[in-house]
C-alpha cells in the first residue's frame, strides 16, 4: 500500500477514494478461499489497493500472490463496486470509499502460504458454511457472487 501510505502522510485519516481489486478464488471443490485478516479479525477476499501505473488485473494477481502464495493463471472480471456501501473505517481510524474490481479465479497454481503481517489464516469454505464475521467491504461482493453463481 505504498501510494495510499504516502497520501496518508498528507491527509491523515480523512476519507480517501481508494481504487483496488479483489479475487474470488474458487477451488475444484467449488469452495471460496477466504483469509482471516489481522487488522479487523474478519474473514475476507484477497485484494488490495492499486499502485501507481498498475492495472486492476495486475493488482488482483499481485495481491493474491502476496497474501496467499497462489498464482492466478486466468482471472475474469466479475463486477465493479463503489458507492456509500463501500465506505469503510479501519480499526486504526483511516477512512476510505472503496472502488473495487472483483475478479473470479479458478485457474491457479501454487501452495497456500499466508502473508504473515496481514493474514492470520487461509481457508477454503463451502458457500453454505461461510463464517459470520465477513469483512464489511467484502460482504456485498461475496453475497452477489453467491446469489448469481450458486
Amino acid at each position: 500500500m505504498g501510494y495510499i501510505m504516502e497520501l496518508r502522510k498528507l491527509v491523515g485519516s480523512r476519507p480517501l477514494i481508494m481504487a483496488g481489486a479483489c479475487v474470488i478464488l474458487i477451488n475444484k471443490n467449488n469452495e471460496i478461499l477466504l483469509q482471516l485478516r489481522k487488522d479487523n479479525n474478519c474473514w475476507g477476499l484477497s485484494g488490495g489497493s492499486l499502485e501507481i501505473g498498475e492495472t486492476l488485473e495486475q493488482v488482483a494477481k499481485r495481491e493474491l500472490f502476496e497474501e496467499t502464495g497462489l498464482i492466478a493463471k486466468k482471472i475474469k472480471l466479475f463486477n465493479v463496486y463503489s458507492g456509500a456501501e463501500f465506505y469503510y473505517k479501519y480499526p486504526h481510524g483511516d477512512e476510505v470509499y472503496n472502488v473495487v474490481a472483483a475478479y473470479v479465479c479458478s485457474d491457479y497454481n501454487g501452495l497456500l502460504k499466508k502473508e504473515e503481517s496481514e493474514v492470520q489464516e487461509l481457508k477454503f469454505f463451502k458457500v453454505i458454511e461461510l463464517p459470520s464475521n465477513i469483512s464489511p467491504p467484502d460482504l456485498p461482493i461475496i453475497n452477489q457472487f453467491i446469489s448469481t453463481s450458486y
